[in-house]
């Protein structure tokens, strides 16, 4: 026994030694920049997405990675550092990964600079001591910008919702009506997104509002908003027209320009009539005779005062729209999000899951499992997520959420 104790020591603190000596190896700490590969060369102002991963078969004291100065480039990075313990080989090392969207700023062969990680070490005295380990520089090549003629918009993806306060065509004498036109961009910072169009209307009022933009992190990119407003009403006593918006962005994923138009509106008080062709008012027509409803309508009557009746007794009420985000079946984000499962999107899927924490409040289990299909989604070393699992637990988390637990 006690010469097997002994072989123990005698194999054990060279290794100790080694792990801590000021003599820093090759391949005990390593720092690679890669970039995300594609079938085709970027545009200027197209986003790229740049990966920095670090693996170290050394006890880290400190760190702090300091990185190029990107000349030629913008840049965001993703969200923060993530640390974890990996095996490599069967060797249990230490990894960090960083995630950032780059932007060319002009065409040509543009360099990705190296990035260094200072690094404080121990030694076999248990002192400390500073290291450097750096990585290699990256030659990007850039296409330059296509000749559009207008603003050039490149996004993964676009989403564009035209939205009123009210009906434009029943207002009140001399109300007025806001338009909120949004705009959702996947891959692009807030600057990049086009103006705010001037909305003409031939003889209606039009008062801009300043625009509002904000953007949100993913592993995937930048999610920038902009949220276009006016509030218009008719310059006269009867109606008016506003003009229709056109707006173009360059598809990146599917390399297609593509042009949206918001159709035209016609914004008029509700007590104004057209007049007849002729000039002539339009003769009343006699009101239809009423019916009483036949036996399916007494049925469902029934049913629903039973429903009602039971939810009397039990002591449930009814919460409003709201409410209704306990039944997944009217919930559309909802439908969305599952339909991302089953298709097994897994970037959608996660970007629907923040979207309903964004709308009906998160909690920390949400937001572990976020974290937790971030790590299995952009980790190679990692199998796919199973989303299936995930959608349940998250969901059934929603479900709390929503009723309040």
């Amino acid at each position: 026994m006690r010469m097997l104790l002994l072989l123990l020591t005698l194999w054990i603190l060279p290794n100790l030694a080694a792990a801590q000596s000021k003599t820093v190896l090759p391949g005990e700490l390593e720092l690679m920049v890669s970039v995300e590969e594609t079938d085709h060369i970027p545009f200027e102002r197209e986003m790229v997405i740049v990966e920095i991963h670090g693996v170290y078969r050394r006890h880290i004291t400190r760190e702090s990675l300091k990185q190029p100065d990107f000349a030629g480039f913008s840049w965001t990075q993703l969200g923060e550092d993530v640390w974890r313990e990996q095996r490599i080989n069967g060797e249990k090392v230490k990894t960090m990964t960083r995630r950032m969207a780059i932007y060319p700023d002009r065409a040509g062969d543009l360099t990705i600079g190296a990035f260094t990680h200072n690094l404080t070490l121990t030694d076999e005295q248990d002192e400390w001591f500073e290291h450097e380990v750096t990585s290699e520089p990256i030659t990007l090549e850039v296409a330059p910008e296509p000749e559009t003629g207008g603003w050039w918009f490149p996004v993964r993806e676009l989403r564009i919702s035209d939205q009123w306060s009210n009906a434009p065509d029943q207002l009140q004498r001399g109300e007025g009506v806001l338009r909120v036109i949004r705009i959702e961009a996947v891959g692009v910072t807030p600057e990049m997104l086009p103006p705010m169009p001037e909305l003409r209307s031939p003889s209606g009022i039009v008062f801009p509002h300043p625009d509002k933009r904000l953007v949100e992190l993913s592993p995937e990119g930048p999610i920038s908003y902009a949220f276009w407003r006016w509030t218009i009403r008719p310059g006269n006593d009867t109606s008016t027209v506003v003009e229709p918006l056109t707006l173009e962005y360059f598809d990146t994923r599917f390399r297609e320009t593509h042009k949206i138009e918001i159709s035209a509106q016609r914004i008029a008080y509700g007590d104004v009539v057209p007049p007849e062709p002729n000039g002539s008012s339009a003769t009343a027509m006699p009101p239809e005779k009423a019916h009483v409803p036949g036996w399916p309508f007494l049925v469902l009557g029934a049913l629903v005062f039973a429903a009602g009746l039971a939810s009397a007794v039990s002591g449930w009420r009814f919460a409003g729209v709201s409410a209704l985000r306990r039944f997944p079946v009217f919930d559309p984000l909802i439908r969305r999000f599952r339909q991302a499962v089953r298709n097994g999107d897994g970037p959608m899927t996660r970007r629907l899951a923040a979207q309903i924490m964004a709308r009906d409040g998160p909690s920390n289990m949400q937001n572990r499992l976020l974290k937790s299909l971030d790590e299995a989604l952009f980790d190679q070393e990692q199998q796919q997520p199973d989303l299936q699992e995930f959608a349940r637990r998250f969901l059934h988390r929603h479900r709390a959420v929503v009723a309040g637990e």
